[in-house]
């Protein structure tokens, strides 16, 4: 039976009760040990916030919070610098990318993994590919320094030096440094993927399969009209989770380009325009102000998205 904050069912007696709610002496102690926690949410995460947004009405510093009000004017600023646009360009671009084929790869690999026989083999090839998510943002650009190096000294160029191919300027080359990145951040996050689709994979009920070969369903129909539907929850995860991500990208580009977004400002996007502004312009305002901006885009994107699974849930 349910139950409402104002009553209880009881069905012994077969009538409503008045329940009472008050404090017990395990209340107080579960609240106690919880304070630590609790206060430092408080302190960490939501006075942080209101207070950026306090901030970004105001040219200050950042040292305190009592500036000069502007009001509006640090987002009219933005919105009206192009910087700002080329920063939220650029984050788009190389977020869609890196989301659109970190998924498309990532379900690949699943699904060769998920169709080996061999047990040991699918646990080997699992570790493989997760292996670079252990690994931190810092040591992964480190690294990707050394192998997309613009010289034929770089490994990548010198492999492909040996097919007759000119070296590339993979981070030197604004048209290419872009999608560089996106390539750096598929190595570090494709394991990550891999491995949530692989545990989607083997949650699939075998009836449905099954019953699709009793129709004469054969191995690619299968794949398209049972797997990916029944996946589809894990593929909009996916989609939010990396559209968010996406979005704040910032150590990857801030140690590849510096906090210019270099070369030629195709590297920046708007976190690192948020750290430019807030510790090497001493414009927090500015920075905060922008920073909601970003939380306002991520929002309407991540809203947009589950409307979108929303809808095909009901066409269905």
């Amino acid at each position: 039976m349910s139950s409402t904050p104002e009553g209880k069912w009881t069905a012994e007696h077969g009538k409503w009760t008045k329940r009472k709610f008050r404090f017990t002496r395990n209340d107080w102690m579960g609240y106690l040990f919880s304070a630590p926690l609790i206060i430092g949410v408080i302190v960490f995460a939501i006075y942080p916030m209101f207070a950026a947004l306090f901030m970004s009405f105001h040219q200050t510093s950042g040292l305190n919070l009592s500036g000069t009000w502007v009001g509006l004017s640090n987002y009219r600023y933005a919105l009206e610098d192009s910087l700002f646009w080329q920063a939220l360009t650029n984050t788009f671009v190389m977020g869609i990318w890196s989301v659109l084929l970190g998924i498309a790869l990532s379900f690949v690999l699943a699904s060769l993994i998920n169709n080996l026989k061999w047990h040991l083999g699918r646990n080997f090839f699992k570790a493989v590919y997760f292996l670079p998510n252990v690994v931190s943002g810092v040591a992964t650009s480190l690294l990707f320094s050394f192998l997309f190096f613009p010289s034929k000294e770089g490994l990548i160029n010198f492999v492909i030096g040996l097919f007759g191919i000119d070296p590339v300027g993979w981070f030197t080359n604004p048209e290419v440094a872009r999608y560089s990145i996106v390539l750096m951040s598929l190595w570090g996050a494709l394991g990550y993927n891999t491995i949530i689709f692989l545990a989607g994979l083997q949650s699939v009920p075998r009836d449905l399969y099954e019953a699709a070969e009793v129709d004469g369903a054969g191995t690619y129909r299968k794949w398209w009209y049972i797997t990916i539907p029944y996946l589809r929850p894990i593929f909009v995860f996916m989609l939010i989770m990396g559209t968010i991500g996406g979005m704040k990208r910032f150590t990857d580009v801030w140690l590849i380009g510096g906090t210019a977004g270099n070369p030629g400002g195709s590297l920046m996007t708007v976190v690192l325009y948020i750290y430019r502004n807030a510790f090497l312009s001493s414009q927090m305002g500015l920075a905060t102000a922008v920073s909601y901006l970003l939380f306002v885009i991520i929002l309407i994107l991540t809203v947009f998205l589950m409307l979108l699974n929303r809808r095909k849930d009901s066409l269905d």
